[in-house]
């Protein structure tokens, strides 16, 4: 089983691809179109086409892993793109509402980070 953490790099492909590649055929997507190491952990996503099936692709340290998930109805309608880019990146939390055919950008969730020190809160720490 796959787990998504906050610690991993996420890395979604723009352009669709064809999804009759298998795991070979992605990782050579990675290498060349995204020009990232398809060994390194990361967690590779990529769209077909007609936008109703997602593939993901990460290297576990044994093997690899791909899964996907084909839509019943309907579209996955968000898609990050970046003019001129090949990739994008997201947060754990964000792949998370992709997958489930939401959209990311619109989701209402605290920030990823925050400082907890005493210029956040405005709170003096006491030095014992």
């Amino acid at each position: 089983m796959i787990q998504i953490t906050p610690q991993m790099r996420i890395l979604v492909a723009v352009e669709a691809v064809d999804f009759r590649r298998g795991i070979d055929g992605l990782a050579q997507v990675c290498r060349e179109a995204l020009a990232a190491d398809p060994f390194s952990g990361t967690v590779f996503v990529f769209r077909g086409r007609s936008g109703t099936s997602i593939k993901l692709l990460t290297f576990d340290g044994q093997g690899y892993w791909l899964c996907q998930k084909r839509l019943s109805k309907g579209r996955f309608r968000w898609w990050p793109g970046k003019a001129g880019s090949a990739s994008a990146r997201l947060l754990a939390h964000e792949l998370q509402v992709l997958i489930c055919g939401g959209d990311p950008a619109g989701a209402k969730v605290p920030p990823a980070w925050r400082s907890v020190g005493a210029h956040s809160t405005g709170v003096d720490v006491l030095n014992i």
